[in-house]
């Protein structure tokens, strides 16, 4: 029997350099690629994340130790439409995107899984912290990985029942620290690389100038007001604020104050107390399921509404074909339209959609 092949996206880190380690001692066999995504020059040189050309030497040195085959493969163009288009558009309508549950998706994915199968591979290969079961309904599902603090099932529940079926992600059965202690007992080069937090082609958060340098969008002052639509100040522009935020407004109004909704119709920026932020209801649209087929009447599931949200319970149920109305049992703080809301089942994604 011929042993399957697998491509596992390799991004220089040390997740990514053990997935490939694992699989190989799995008896796989693998094939190690690089996605190339960054748009300019400029990036090539960062030390940043899946993006830098930093990336391509760790994670060619990596599988010259594995004595793997190793690639880069360009996505530029795909990245481009599916992530940094969509990231830009997003907030220019007032709302705060989740650029790597899109290139999860779009890119690692659609784009990556297409191609490995087009040259023979049975599967692809990440180094995220998740895992991935078929249920005893047929339906695969993204479960939980074994660590809370590194899970990363939130950024993945948009993935098809055909990805996932051709998926494998080998570390979600092991802790950060496990992972390292492998890397360094197999001598690996970047056994303590430190881990990237940012968003891989905004290096320095900046993301309002990231947008006005690259687009040519001009962010326009408008008003800040309060919940009462009073003007109570004038803001540099809708691209600068997200639900939440309380630094940065530069309002002195004697108390703090939060953002608690962007309009881009009228350019306003809303600003309220901290009570102001909280809320049990948020509708979402754009929906995955996941773990079931489809929702039918009110369903108990735990939902997520950000990535560091440590989640709470709600009711969920579908109000019309691609809109789901999610009601908490508390309220919570900054629901912010653009961001991902991920429903759990226990330790399995049901599904989500975008908050709207």
């Amino acid at each position: 029997m011929t042993k399957k092949k697998v491509v596992v996206g390799m991004s220089g880190g040390v997740d990514s350099s053990v997935a490939a380690y694992i699989l190989k001692e799995q008896g796989y066999d693998v094939i190690g690629v690089t996605m190339q995504i960054w748009q300019d020059d400029a990036l090539e040189t960062t030390e940043n994340g899946c993006c830098g050309i930093s990336a391509v030497d760790d994670a060619r040195r990596v599988a010259g130790q594995l004595g793997i085959p190793y690639y880069v493969m360009n996505f530029k163009q795909e990245f481009k439409e599916n992530v940094i288009d969509y990231f830009t558009k997003e907030y220019t309508l007032g709302r705060t995107p989740n650029p790597c549950i899109a290139c999860n998706r779009y890119v690692k994915w659609e784009s990556l899984l297409k191609r490995s199968l087009d040259i023979g591979a049975d599967y692809i290969a990440t180094g995220h912290y998740a895992r991935i079961e078929q249920l005893e309904n047929g339906r695969f599902a993204i479960r939980n990985s074994v660590t809370a603090k590194k899970d990363q099932t939130y950024a993945l529940y948009n993935l098809t029942q055909e990805q996932l079926s051709h998926t494998l992600m080998p570390i979600g059965d092991y802790n950060k620290e496990e992972i390292r202690e492998i890397a360094r007992r197999e001598g690996l080069m970047v056994a303590h690389k430190p881990d990237s937090m940012e968003i891989c082609f905004v290096p320095d958060n900046d993301y309002a100038g990231y947008i006005q340098k690259n687009t040519g969008y001009v962010s326009k002052p408008g008003n800040f007001v309060d919940v009462n639509g009073n003007v109570i100040g004038t803001h540099k522009g809708i691209i600068h604020y997200t639900v939440g935020q309380r630094k940065g407004l530069g309002l002195s109004m004697g108390h703090p104050v939060f953002v608690v909704s962007v309009k881009p119709d009228t350019n306003e920026v809303v600003i309220g107390s901290n009570d102001d932020v909280f809320n049990k209801t948020l509708y979402a649209n754009n929906l995955n399921f996941m773990s079931v087929e489809k929702i039918e009447g009110v369903v108990r599931a735990k939902g997520k509404i950000r990535y560091s949200h440590d989640g709470a319970m709600c009711n969920i149920r579908m109000i019309d074909e691609d809109t789901i109305e999610c009601v908490f049992d508390e309220p919570q703080r900054a629901i912010t339209p653009g961001q991902a809301l991920v429903l759990y089942d226990g330790e399995y994604v049901l599904g989500g959609g975008t908050i709207i």
